[in-house]
């Protein structure tokens, strides 16, 4: 593998993405960057009282769309400035973090952000439902299949909302994995071999 490699990992709800991107990371010998990029977005706009949770919640309030709905990306103005600010700011973050090195970026519409970055790799990280469902049981505080697709949705939301694009569309990425099929350690390898054969 090259010096620098940027991987942004994004998910479904349950599939284990989160520990994928964990164990990728620490294979890498790389920095992992995930909820830490809101705290730094929201000290950037000097938002320092909010809890993380607070922080989520602003971050997360996207508009219901509708069929007037601009994105975004093309400067619309259906969010409030707290939501729009913040966005900006974790992207300067985002940018400002894969400049200073190799990482993996979970989430933060880091691979819309990044997809001109040479060194950029983009991973979508999905599973059946019954596997998700599974998770949700046992990892996820036994959330349902229900509860863990409203938050699918959420994340679909704000993705469209601030890149134009669907979330999860596999042409958006550079490579598309299910963890239900093979292990996360197998999976971890094959981002690895998918990478270096793409570097060479």
């Amino acid at each position: 593998m090259n010096e620098k490699v940027v991987i942004t990992v994004s998910r479904q709800y349950g599939c284990g993405g989160r520990e994928l991107a964990t164990k990728l990371a620490e294979k890498l010998n790389i920095k992992l960057y995930d909820r830490q990029i809101i705290h730094i977005a929201a000290a950037k706009l000097g938002i320092n009282d909010l809890s993380e949770s607070d922080l989520l919640e602003l971050e997360n309030q996207v508009q219901p769309l509708s069929l007037s709905f601009i994105p975004f990306h093309s400067f619309g103005s259906h969010m409030g400035n707290s939501s729009r600010g913040l966005f900006l700011a974790e992207t300067s973050v985002v940018r400002k973090l894969a400049q200073d090195g190799s990482c993996v970026i979970l989430g933060r519409c880091a691979d819309y952000v990044l997809e001109k970055d040479p060194n950029h790799f983009s991973v979508f990280v999905c599973a059946d439902d019954a596997y998700r469902e599974k998770r949700g049981t046992e990892t996820y505080n036994g959330k349902s299949l229900k509860e863990l697709d409203a938050e699918n949705e959420k994340r679909a939301g704000y993705y469209q909302y601030y890149t134009g694009r669907k979330w999860g569309v596999g042409s958006n990425y550079d490579l598309v994995v299910n963890t239900s099929k093979i292990s996360l350690d197998k999976i971890v390898d094959g981002i690895i071999e998918y990478i270096n054969a793409i570097q060479r």
